[in-house]
């Protein structure tokens, strides 16, 4: 086995040598192909085939890489791949010349050649180009993968992306459907009235995702930054300053698991968008699936693992509630309370741990009976709060269950609008830190305790500016938005307020203009509850 293993790389070693002994020959003859920079092309692989009936006859140039070649005495085929595919083309000896046809011969499977020639169709019926000259354009000193078998190593496949696109044709469509896929997403978002912003990937506090960020130290100030993990926070301030549809396309950072599926930095879109509620944001996604599937496929039924889909069709809208009725026959509006929940999970089979509340178990039912049939496009709504450690609160919706909130969906989309409860970590002597939920009804104000990293200097300033207020009177972002604010509450607001200024600010010197921020943000939540918000 070793003495194999040892003559395969003895014969590819040689193999290397020949490519390189042929590129200094040719150098030596005054042929290098690397001083060669510029090559005009006239058409691609496959406009040749689409407009085959034009072409016929006519003179064309394309280049691209040799992928396989067929010397046959005085005449030869080979196959050139360009970006849109491949194209065969039958290369003369009488047509291009005694010498030219020599150094065709000498050319190996992937150096990238020019060709110009006319079109025709073989006898079998191939569309083909009729060479009256081929250029090398550059030598290739790699071997590609064996043909037949193709790239197979998922590790080479992974690190060595630009030898997945020579020898995949599937891996370089699903290269160019990204492209086109970004882009009608900016056309169709520019097209709603959407502005496409740039926010900073060096912060203070990576916030806005829980995930761990990378690291890094700006030498020029002395200071420690992260790469942000979100576009959440920039994006949600710019809503804050009044432009009211903003998005943005960018790159985030995690610095967590690795693998064929999860990598540390990765594309993310984030849109927000004033004045609108979660039957909006899926008005929003909806059509911005079709609008794209349309542009880049000129169709909007796709198929997926053999199964057919048809994004033309309205996307199925449902509650978790009722989607868990359907496929499991559960009325969750039926069950009252914990041990009602229990129960029905017991009965089901549902295993559930002491920890799970009454919003857990339902979720459970969930995975266990709906996931499944969950094929078609399809939007699931109005999740139990309870679910989620960072779900906002801002109602109740219709008659089901007490913890449905007002914009579960928008959650889960992750393109929430501004219509978020006002969250947000602040360091308190008793707690690492704590989470403070506005919402309209006194009664279902929480505080949670919640793992933070230390206050700094954007985190007190994301408190002052969510204390400005998004443009929606439903959604204004005030610290505690009280229909009635008593003594004990103003007390509260003024305590965190007050903690929040005397940390989150940094020198002492600033005292004077903290404690005015301070009682201009209690002016601030005081007016607001006066108004009855």
């Amino acid at each position: 086995m070793g003495e194999q293993k040892n003559q395969k790389t003895q014969d590819v070693n040689q193999l290397l040598k020949i490519r390189r002994d042929k590129l200094a020959e040719l150098q030596a003859d005054g042929k290098d192909p690397f001083q060669i920079t510029k090559f005009d092309v006239t058409h691609h692989s496959q406009e040749v085939k689409d407009q085959f009936e034009n072409l016929e006859g006519k003179s064309v140039v394309l280049a691209g890489r040799m992928m396989s070649k067929r010397v046959m005495g005085k005449a030869s085929f080979c196959n050139i791949q360009d970006l849109q595919g491949n194209i065969q083309s039958y290369v003369a000896r009488d047509s291009i010349g005694e010498e030219e046809y020599k150094a065709f011969k000498k050319m190996d499977i992937g150096d990238i050649v020019g060709l110009k020639g006319e079109v025709f169709k073989t006898k079998t019926g191939e569309i083909s180009i009729h060479a009256s000259k081929v250029t090398l354009l550059s030598k290739s000193l790699q071997i590609l993968p064996e043909k037949f078998h193709g790239l197979t190593n998922t590790d080479i496949r992974y690190r060595q992306r630009y030898v997945d696109l020579i020898m995949n044709a599937d891996v370089k469509d699903t290269f160019i459907k990204r492209s086109r896929i970004i882009s009608a997403v900016r056309q169709y978002l520019n097209g709603q009235g959407f502005l496409e912003v740039e926010t900073p990937m060096l912060v203070s506090n990576a916030g806005g995702a829980a995930a761990r960020p990378f690291e890094t130290h700006f030498n020029a100030l002395n200071e420690d930054l992260k790469l942000r993990i979100s576009l959440e926070l920039y994006l949600k301030r710019l809503i804050v300053g009044g432009m009211e549809r903003v998005y943005e396309i960018g790159r985030v950072f995690r610095n967590e698991g690795l693998d064929t599926r999860h990598n540390p930095e990765f594309t993310l879109m984030e849109l927000y968008q004033a004045y609108t509620d979660y039957h909006g944001m899926m008005d929003l996604t909806e059509n911005m699936y079709r609008y794209v599937a349309q542009t880049v496929l000129g169709t909007t039924t796709i198929s997926y693992n053999g199964i057919e889909m048809d994004l033309g069709k309205p996307f199925e809208r449902i509650t978790m509630v009722d989607a868990v009725k359907k496929y499991s026959g559960v009325d969750w509006n039926e069950i009252k309370d914990l041990e009602a929940a229990r129960a029905a999970a017991r009965e089901h089979h549902i295993e559930y741990e002491e920890r799970h509340k009454k919003g857990d178990i339902l979720n459970l039912f969930f995975e266990e009976f709906v996931e499944e049939h969950l094929i078609q496009p399809v939007f699931i709504m109005d999740h139990p709060a309870g679910l989620k450690q960072y779900l906002p609160v801002l109602g109740k919706v219709g008659n089901g269950p007490e913890e449905q909130p007002l914009d579960a969906l928008l959650v889960q989309m992750r393109c929430a609008a501004a219509v978020f409860a006002f969250e947000f970590a602040v360091a308190l002597p008793d707690h690492p830190a704590v989470l403070v939920r506005a919402v309209p009804d006194p009664a279902a104000v929480e505080f949670a305790a919640i793992a933070a990293d230390d206050l700094c200097r954007e985190r007190a300033e994301a408190v002052v500016v969510l204390a400005l207020g998004l443009p929606d009177r439903h959604f204004i972002l005030h610290l505690l938005p009280f229909l009635r604010i008593d003594n004990g509450r103003m007390a509260l607001v003024h305590n965190v307020l007050r903690h929040l200024a005397l940390v989150g600010f940094g020198g002492s010197g600033e005292k004077i203009h903290r404690e005015g921020l301070l009682q201009k943000c209690v002016a601030l939540v005081f007016l607001v509850g006066q108004n009855g918000f």
